[in-house]
């Protein structure tokens, strides 16, 4: 624990200077507290390699300027304490300087003003080839950190002061006050809304009390305590042969400009700005559109959106075409455009196919397909032809294939969403799979494949259900779920190196205590959620069966991937959520070039006694823990006495002899 100053209270000090040499001491000594104030109230969307970088360098420069950059006249400092502690004005004056700089960086960026230091990313510290995480908490860290996300960064910051510097509310209000918040009974009223997760006497650790703010000392929000992991190696590799190509290129051509003659002007050998490209041009000529016959597809090889027809109402309203169109390449200052991560949003490379254009409730939707994205151009239905209030978004669709193809986003209002269907698709339903007894409900369609509107998940702050399409073609039936992008995730289960459609009831029951873990993926450009049931553990003193299972979430772009491992203890609801044991990002684990997992847990049975519980895929030969326990198991198993909060560190050995570790 940190030697913090006493702070039953704050006063004010007289004025005078804040001594550079004791603000720096200060710094120095409660360095680790600092980052981790302000790693908790930066931004969650900022990631968190950023966040770590970016924590470290706010405190770093918490110091004043020079030696009478700033008085202690108007800085809220510790009283002394009842032992006689000295009051810290430096102290207290790096803190304000860490709580504002961490809630300017999280102001978002405006376009008409100056961004300040603390919205740009750190110069220093900067760390080159690795991305540097804090180590994983349990499902309590999982959940509070998803309730942080979801307030703002005033609230944040009132929520740390509480945890972290254990101050009064009238104290913590004294403190956002000095920190710029303008609001800060607001910012406390929101903190007090932040729930504590439930206290857990199953899988996983005992938080102190059920308190929230005791999570707060966890490894999870430590900034200080971190883990390495390489960043993509070949994409690495790729950008140092451009770079080194890049580079031989610029000294070739300043070798040629350097030739006597007139050579070209600043915009090299392109046209003059008013001269049109004619390939550009030709792809905003709504008479150009790609337009693929009804019965296309059941004659073409491939199965993807190419071979989608044209379907909707206004298929030949040249106008709304040529807006789309023209709102796709020039998207003005009132379009609201947004993409999945590794998507481009730029112009499309020529004629884009139609894949829709109608009415769809209270807009007129365009849905169009240039090979590598989808496109959905939105407006209003009353005033088309001002174009106020266009949406724009974009979609990677690049290798589609029959399973990825099959719907699209069509329309969202009140929480409920419509798709389009795919032409070869014979029926739909929605499943909910939070109640995997329960037959699906059938779901209406028009003509056109257009889909009846239903509750979404997407956007739901509880999960107390979550819908999902299920699409019927052939013999095929595919559960497909919205995560708040165009194309939705195909749900599948099953072994990495043959993931299949969801069916059956164990693979429902799998999925129901798995759902309410999806939010962690969403608006992440996830093509595809498998969950890998890869072994079943008998508990110690006859408490059951347990199942292990792996979720991992690819994306279109290839990287980004996220793994949860997942431990399952027999429960009362069939939705009871299951314990995450490990998770991992840009992970291979659970995947098909590394189709293998090791994942463990600290358990209590119903007894009282402590376990650490372990289990591996089928490649695991044996399985150890050192550290806090010692113990081995057999096979791919491990349960080993232990005691409450006990950590420890597991490993495997293959079956050719390969010591593996566990994922994190």
């Amino acid at each position: 624990m940190l030697n913090v100053p006493s702070q039953d209270a704050l006063t004010r000090t007289p004025p005078g200077p804040v001594d550079i040499e004791q603000a720096e001491a200060a710094l120095v000594e409660h360095y680790p507290r600092l980052v981790r104030l302000a790693y908790l109230v930066l931004p969650p969307t900022l990631g968190r390699n950023r966040r770590v970088l970016t924590a470290h360098a706010l405190t770093q420069r918490a110091l004043p300027r020079n030696r009478s950059a700033v008085t202690a006249a108007d800085i809220p400092v510790p009283r002394p304490s009842a032992d006689g502690t000295a009051a810290d004005p430096c102290y207290a004056y790096v803190r304000r300087r860490v709580l504002q700089t961490a809630l300017e960086a999280g102001l978002p960026l405006r376009r008409r003003a100056w961004p300040k230091r603390a919205q740009l990313p750190p110069l220093l510290p900067q760390v080159w080839g690795l991305r540097l995480f804090p180590r994983s908490g349990g499902a309590d860290e999982l959940a509070l950190d998803q309730r942080l996300s979801a307030v703002s960064g005033p609230a944040r910051a009132a929520f740390a002061l509480r945890g972290l510097e254990h101050l009064a509310d009238a104290d913590v209000e004294r403190v956002l006050a000095t920190a710029g918040v303008a609001d800060p009974r607001a910012a406390l009223a929101e903190a007090g809304r932040i729930e504590a997760p439930p206290g857990r006497t199953g899988a996983g650790r005992m938080t102190a009390g059920g308190s929230s703010a005791a999570l707060l000392d966890s490894p999870e929000f430590d900034p200080c305590s971190l883990q390495a992991r390489p960043t993509d190696l070949i994409r690495r590799r790729q950008h140092a042969k451009a770079a080194l190509a890049a580079t031989a290129a610029v000294l070739v051509c300043g070798a040629l400009l350097g030739l006597p003659g007139e050579g070209w002007g600043p915009d090299g050998a392109a046209a003059p700005p008013y001269a049109r490209n004619p390939a550009a041009q030709q792809a905003l000529d709504p008479a150009r559109l790609t337009l693929v016959t009804p019965a296309a597809w059941r004659s073409s090889t491939r199965t993807d959106f190419s071979v989608w027809p044209a379907r909707g109402d206004r298929t030949t309203d040249r106008s709304l075409l040529r807006r789309a169109l023209a709102v796709w390449a020039r998207p003005g200052p009132s379009v609201q455009v947004s993409a999945t991560p590794g998507t481009a949003a730029g112009p499309p490379p020529g004629p884009p196919q139609l894949l829709f254009a109608g009415a769809v409730d209270q807009a007129v939707v365009v849905l169009l397909y240039d090979g590598l994205r989808v496109a959905r151009y939105a407006e209003p239905r009353r005033g088309e032809a001002s174009g106020g209030g266009a949406a724009l978004d974009f979609a990677r669709a690049d290798g589609a294939d029959a399973a990825t193809a099959n719907a699209l986003v069509v329309g969202r209002t009140d929480g409920n969403v419509r798709y389009l269907t795919a032409p070869w698709v014979t029926g739909a339903s929605v499943r909910d799979l939070l109640r995997p007894a329960d037959a699906p409900t059938a779901l209406k369609r028009t003509a056109d494949g257009v889909t009846a509107p239903f509750p979404s998940p997407a956007q739901a702050r509880a999960c107390t259900g979550w819908n999902v399409l299920e699409l019927a073609s052939g013999r095929d039936t595919r559960l497909l779920t919205d995560l708040g992008e165009l194309t939705p995730a195909l749900l599948t289960s099953g072994p990495p190196s043959a993931p299949r459609d969801v069916s059956g009831g164990t693979a429902l029951a799998g999925w129901a205590r798995t759902a309410c873990l999806l939010p962690a993926v969403r608006s992440h450009g996830v093509r595809s959620v498998n969950s890998w049931q890869y072994a079943k553990q008998r508990l110690p003193e006859s408490n059951g069966t347990a199942t292990w299972l792996c979720t991992r979430a690819e994306t279109w772009r290839g990287p980004a991937s996220r793994v949860l491992a997942q431990f399952h203890a027999p429960a009362v609801q069939a939705s009871a959520p299951g314990a995450i044991a490990a998770r991992a990002e840009d992970s291979p684990a659970c995947g098909t070039r590394e189709p293998r997992v090791l994942a463990g847990v600290l358990w209590k049975s119903r007894g009282g006694q402590w376990y650490v519980l372990a289990a591996g895929s089928e490649q695991f030969a044996s399985v150890t823990t050192s550290g806090g326990v010692s113990g081995s198991g057999a096979g791919n198993r491990l349960a080993v006495r232990a005691t409450e909060g006990a950590r420890a560190e597991l490993n495997g050995r293959l079956e050719d002899g390969t010591e593996v570790g566990a994922l994190r």
